[in-house]
């Protein structure tokens, strides 16, 4: 079954013990986003004095903040390699687990259309695309948990409309509109993506069988399968394009929105452009992370085809 890697006893250490270590070392990438969000507020606090009166900054203090930032890029893109390493080899034993599963029952399992598909390709789709959105969904939570209390702390004091901690009320609100909008605006994709594997599914199996018995490719044939795949193709383009249409011009408008928030607060010269900074950082980290919806729709799309996909093949069972 799809759980099986979670539900046998023989996967538990690399089920369970992978993924805790692997929600470890996000947390601790997380924390190194925190630190590096600092650096930038001292960073530019620097860089503001520095400009402001020449002769005031020494070359050491600046060599020094390079320095600091190296140190802890260095050390992140390190477990950030790591990570990913380990995370493939536990992605590939999730799909190994499948794999077994359905070989097992072959023999109930070898008629159903696009058998072979569904065990080499859709078994290796669900445990990536599932990892992927599973990753990104926990680091996502941990982002909020970190920077939601720094946010708030950088936005105390700054109001909009009488609205205190804007900032934090404008990122959740943001994120919202976006997430609803989209999410009913690309309602239609999952329906089209499904069909899209099996109009592919049809065409390859003739494709297979065509090597053996040049009948099954006859242009006839050939045409009518192709004609689906090509029919069902131009459709979900049609509707990714005004899907993309929404999303790139909520995406691209929300690089403005710390920016509209904060226009006061610049305009009257109440905050330094290291803290500018900082906050308009730590906006996107939190903002960034409300979107997670809105960012890997299409992967979430194409997650619901497979998952649907290996349910029909699992029904059987």
């Amino acid at each position: 079954m799809m759980w099986h890697f979670f539900t046998k006893r023989s996967y538990t250490l690399w089920a369970y013990g992978g993924a805790a270590l692997i929600v470890a070392s996000l947390w601790y990438q997380v924390q190194v986003n925190v630190k590096i969000n600092e650096w930038f507020g001292s960073f530019y606090d620097f860089i503001q004095v520095a400009l402001a009166t020449p002769g005031s900054a020494s070359a050491a203090d600046y060599w020094m903040l390079m320095w600091d930032f190296g140190t802890i890029a260095g050390v992140f893109i390190v477990v950030a390699v790591l990570t990913d390493y380990f995370t493939q080899h536990w992605i590939f034993r999730w799909r190994q687990a499948m794999t077994a599963h359905y070989v097992t029952f072959w023999d109930i399992l070898h008629d159903t259309e696009g058998a072979s598909q569904r065990v080499q390709e859709d078994t290796l789709k669900l445990a990536s695309l599932l990892e992927s959105l599973g990753v990104g969904f926990v680091r996502a939570v941990m982002t909020l948990i970190a920077f939601v209390p720094i946010l708030w702390g950088l936005s105390e004091g700054i109001s909009l409309f009488g609205i205190p901690h804007i900032l934090v009320v404008g990122a959740i609100g943001f994120a919202l509109i976006g997430t609803i909008g989209l999410a009913l605006l690309g309602i239609k994709l999952p329906g089209l993506e499904y069909k899209n594997q099996v109009v592919e599914a049809r065409f390859r199996k003739a494709l297979v069988h065509g090597e053996d018995d040049a009948d099954m490719m006859a242009p006839a044939t050939v045409k009518e399968l192709w004609k689906d795949v090509r029919t069902n193709y131009f459709k979900l383009y049609f509707h990714y394009m005004y899907f993309g249409v929404g999303k790139w011009s909520y995406l691209q408008f929300g690089v403005l929105v710390p920016y509209i928030l904060l226009g006061p607060t610049i305009i009257g010269g109440l905050i330094t452009f290291g803290t500018m900074q900082q906050t308009v950082r730590a906006f996107s980290q939190v903002e960034n992370s409300l979107q997670y919806l809105v960012n890997n729709w299409t992967t979430v799309v194409e997650l619901l085809s497979v998952h649907k996909r290996l349910k029909e093949f699992e029904q059987k069972l």
